[in-house]
């Protein structure tokens, strides 16, 4: 990977072949070119996901949810959650269809996440985790370095009934996770 991917990587969009064989000083002018201009086109979003996650305190789950699903970008509705508290968070967490809520996750921190997950109905946090091993393993592998005892043991059984390996790319790069799975046999 080069430098300017690297650097740009939080985009996680491909960089063109054309700027990966700019110089090295070219490439970091067009990064923070690129950081710039995202800074500038997002100033704002912070206080406006506080707003709506004060706003929608107020408002029912069974009104939410479905405008939530059928109107809200997961990327719009990640945002909101990073701003509201943990306990708001999974009140709305419990009650998202399975797939929205999987496309949200893929928005929010893995530590956050874990938090998340953790505070969850158990039945559902199993739901997605599961559902992420089998789609997103690679990004569920990222949450479960956070993860408490209980699902990380969870994490670690349902790796095994599928084949867990330790020499699996996806499971190689997470080197925190394979310690704890370790000392949790």
């Amino acid at each position: 990977m080069s430098s300017i991917e690297q650097t740009l990587a939080w985009t996680e969009t491909p960089l063109p072949e054309s700027l990966k064989t700019l110089d090295a000083e070219a490439q970091e002018a067009l990064a923070g070119y690129v950081k710039d201009v995202v800074n500038n086109k997002t100033d704002g979003f912070d206080e406006l996901y506080h707003a709506i996650g004060s706003i929608v305190r107020f408002i029912p789950h069974f009104i939410v949810i479905p405008l939530m699903v059928e109107h809200i970008r997961p990327q719009i509705s990640a945002g909101v959650c990073r701003t509201m508290g943990v306990d708001q968070a999974v009140g709305y967490a419990n009650d998202l269809p399975l797939e929205y809520f999987s496309e949200v996750s893929r928005h929010i921190d893995d530590e956050l996440m874990a938090r998340i997950f953790e505070k969850m109905k158990r039945n559902q946090a199993e739901k997605v985790i599961l559902f992420e091993l089998l789609h997103h393993r690679s990004h569920m592998l990222g949450i479960a370095e956070h993860l408490d005892g209980r699902l990380l043991q969870f994490v670690a059984k349902n790796l095994e009934l599928n084949g867990f390996s330790e020499s699996d790319p996806d499971i190689s790069t997470h080197k925190v996770l394979l310690e704890k799975i370790r000392d949790l046999r």
